[in-house]
């Protein structure tokens, strides 16, 4: 295993989820309980996507599979450990919202990750976008 995937795994993992706990606690103490984690998931989504498109620079699937693999099981044990263990909610945790964050946490980095595959395929030369590329190079000159 790589640094580099070490790094991404890790420490994008830990910041990622930390990010969402620090809000959730911060929100814990101006909106309702039931709410919080919908107000937590379009920042995290943002969040998310910013991180995969800006941080991570790898165009191979498995690379995003692994990211999204390692990302779930640390959001599902740092959510064990730190919120239903450590806070025990009354009214539990697991509820619609957290599902649904655990499957964007899995799907997004796949997600992209098919896409920048894609795109670095898509743009080697002799690849039909780099056909087109090269056809609007021409055209704008």
């Amino acid at each position: 295993m790589s640094k580099q995937l070490i790094k991404d795994t890790l420490g994008w993992g830990v910041a990622l989820w930390s990010i969402g706990y620090v809000l959730g606690i911060i929100l814990f103490i101006i909106s309702p309980y039931s709410l919080i984690g919908w107000f937590i998931m379009p920042v995290g989504v943002a969040v998310l996507l910013w991180v995969l498109l800006k941080k991570i620079k790898s165009e191979s699937l498995k690379y995003y599979l692994t990211l999204s693999i390692s990302w779930t099981i640390i959001a599902v044990i740092f959510d064990y450990i730190f919120l239903v263990r450590l806070f025990k909610p009354q009214d539990g945790y697991y509820k619609i919202d957290v599902y649904i964050y655990y499957v964007l946490v899995f799907v997004l980095p796949l997600s992209v990750g098919r896409l920048k595959s894609m795109g670095s395929r898509l743009s080697r030369p002799g690849s039909f976008l780099h056909g087109i590329h090269n056809i609007y190079k021409i055209n704008k000159n």
